[in-house]
């Protein structure tokens, strides 16, 4: 699927004051490490994970997360979503959100390449406001000031779909800024390279909506 805007974003939008106390509240909270969509699929079964599953996720992805679900940070972040999927034309129906992401990236973390939408819409075991959907628009937010780490840059594979063209990548210097809200097709490829000093922290949501037809 191409669109004329690949992201849409908000440049520090979101004050100091706020993405300070996100992140002191987020650190209160109960820390796990960060699965991939195949190992959190064998939770969900009551499946062990095999060390072959965690050298995979290894090779995939290494931070450490929590999830909130505050309704405080729906409502600071959902508006601008809506107003992104305007302005940038792409109108996709969304109507939910999941659970919002609170990521830590210590030093040599990263996440690999790598789509938000799964290839399946959520199943009949899933929660009811997200049966029968998919991931359509992504959100991420940087929470850290840029001089308190090194490395971590977000990047984009602009191939898209296309396994056969080459990779297409480039940072996207928009979001480095405190308190920016980058909003972006869940379908995108991208990736954040290895923190090399200190601690990137940011927030990710996902919104929702029917299958495109």
């Amino acid at each position: 699927m191409n669109s004329e805007n690949k992201y849409w974003y908000f440049s520090s939008q979101l004050s100091k004051n706020f993405c300070e106390n996100v992140i002191d509240f987020a650190n209160k909270q109960k820390e796990e490490k960060a699965l991939t969509g195949s190992q959190t699929d064998k939770i969900n079964k009551g499946e062990n994970l095999t060390e072959e599953d965690l050298k995979n996720l290894k090779n995939k992805r290494d931070s450490n997360i929590v999830w909130l679900n505050d309704q405080w940070l729906y409502d600071e972040i959902f508006p601008y979503v809506e107003i992104a999927n305007k302005n940038a034309g792409w109108n996709f129906d969304i109507d939910w959100a999941e659970s919002i992401q609170f990521t830590k990236y210590k030093l040599n973390q990263y996440y690999g390449w790598h789509q938000d939408i799964w290839r399946h819409p959520y199943g009949i075991n899933s929660h009811p406001n997200l049966k029968g959907k998919i991931r359509k628009l992504s959100v991420s937010i940087s929470l850290s000031n840029p001089k308190d780490y090194e490395g971590g840059e977000f990047e984009f594979d602009y191939r898209e779909q296309d396994p056969d063209q080459p990779q297409i990548i480039q940072e996207c210097k928009e979001l480095k800024p405190q308190g920016t809200i980058l909003v972006f097709p869940s379908y995108l490829w991208h990736r954040v390279k290895p923190v090399t000093k200190g601690t990137r922290y940011s927030l990710v949501m996902w919104t929702l909506g029917k299958p495109f037809k």
